[in-house]
């Protein structure tokens, strides 16, 4: 049985079982509760995490010390937790899927927002403000049109520079934005080591590398614009919320393929293809999540711990307690027993080949090392990831079958479906 691990900063490491406590038995409708449930729990942990990192960003403001930033930088990773749980709610849920990009976009040119090494480069053939650095400049041309960016507003992050000029790589916002703020650049590549930005770089007193007060200012901004962002994806999944009414009044059918839709797609082509293999294919730490802090090894792991969650409808809460109800594997095992057992192990397979992941990013090197270009041992670590997360996904498959559900189109990744076009790109 596959056991788990949580972190809590980079050194604390807790140990927990995974096995499954059957729920009281149920129907579509019950499961669909349940989900919305494990849902509303989840967001409401993201919010809650985001809300304690925003105290040790605020202290680590107040007095800008290296042990402060360090605690800011251990929030970031704890409230990193929740919020991947999430994703598994995503591809299902159009409410979620359009408003995710406000909070997880990644990669991102982080010149857009900051100061960078000469290494990033000046300019980027598509993308004009590839080093417009708003930290450092009071306005700015986007389309032709000058904006005034004296006040570093939420609105200003949120609306003028989120995606501006229909860049996708601009990414003013979210998890990812306060990581590079809070590490800067990774410039080891595919050797050891995160970002190394300094204390100093919000010290008024004691200014590193220009415009302290601005940093400082875009820091608290782009903090407050996030949890104002989970408040509101919190409310959704709450009695009476958009997101969960969407669930409950789609029926059965329909309510079930929305969650066959988020399980298959994440499992597929976002974590097995965009997220793992593209990245081990053209071996680039330019394709890890969280690429400043290094943390893409448990942004992975609970990626996929989100996905079991759903389909055995049980989440573990922040504080320890359980939501757990009727589920998906419930209904499957009541129609055919041997193809729930089957999606189980591929599960848990799934969750070993991710322990082994973890632990090595832990013990021997990071994700971006494994990734790289002739380390045959840590290639297939990672490759083994994959190849669980693809076996997984054809279980689920046939778990869609088993429901009677018709078939679900889930999403796809050029690394997967079409991996001689990804070398043609490279």
């Amino acid at each position: 049985m596959f056991r788990g691990l949580t972190t809590l900063g980079s050194a604390a490491i807790l140990a927990f079982g995974l096995s499954v406590v059957p729920a009281a038995a149920g129907g579509a409708n019950d499961v669909l509760k349940n989900y919305a449930d494990v849902a509303q729990a989840g967001y409401e942990d993201s919010l809650e995490t985001a809300r304690t990192m925003q105290l040790a960003i605020n202290q680590f403001l107040s007095s800008p010390t290296e042990p402060n930033l360090r605690a800011a930088r251990a929030a970031w990773i704890a409230a990193r937790i929740p919020y991947m749980q999430t994703e598994a709610f995503r591809f299902g849920n159009p409410i979620v899927d359009e408003w995710e990009g406000r909070v997880n976009s990644w990669p991102l040119d982080e010149g857009l927002i900051d100061y960078v090494a000469e290494v990033y480069g000046t300019e980027s053939p598509e993308n004009a403000l590839y080093t417009a650095n708003v930290i450092k400049n009071v306005s700015l041309s986007i389309g032709g049109k000058t904006i005034d960016t004296s006040k570093l507003a939420k609105a200003l992050l949120s609306d003028e520079l989120q995606e501006a000029g229909g860049v996708e790589a601009n990414v003013a916002t979210g998890y990812h934005a306060i990581e590079f703020l809070l590490w800067g650049q990774d410039l080891y590549g595919t050797e050891a080591g995160a970002g190394e930005r300094p204390a100093t770089d919000y010290d008024a007193k004691n200014c590193t590398n220009g415009n302290c007060e601005r940093r400082a200012a875009y820091l608290s901004t782009v903090t407050e614009l996030l949890i104002d962002d989970l408040e509101w994806m919190a409310d959704q999944w709450a009695q009476g919320g958009e997101a969960r009414k969407t669930v409950m009044d789609a029926g059965e059918d329909g309510g079930l393929t929305i969650i066959m839709t988020g399980l298959g797609s994440l499992s597929y082509g976002e974590l097995a293809g965009e997220r793992i293999k593209l990245g081990l294919m053209v071996h680039d730490p330019e394709e890890e999540q969280d690429c400043f802090s290094d943390n893409t090894h448990a942004a992975h792991f609970f990626d996929a711990l989100g996905i079991r969650n759903v389909y055995t409808g049980r989440y573990r809460r922040a504080d320890g307690s359980v939501v757990n109800g009727p589920s998906i594997s419930d209904l499957v095992k009541a129609k055919d027993p041997k193809v729930d057992a089957e999606v189980m192990t591929k599960l848990d397979a799934t969750m070993d080949a991710m322990n082994t992941l973890y632990l090595r990013a832990l013990t021997t090197e990071s994700y971006d090392q494994m990734i790289g270009e002739g380390n045959e041992e840590g290639n297939k670590v990672v490759q083994a990831v994959v190849d669980a997360l693809l076996a997984q996904t054809k279980a689920l498959e046939r778990a869609i079958a088993t429901l009677d559900l018709k078939a679900i189109e889930f999403e796809g990744s050029d690394s997967l479906d079409a991996p001689e076009a990804v070398g043609e790109a490279e």
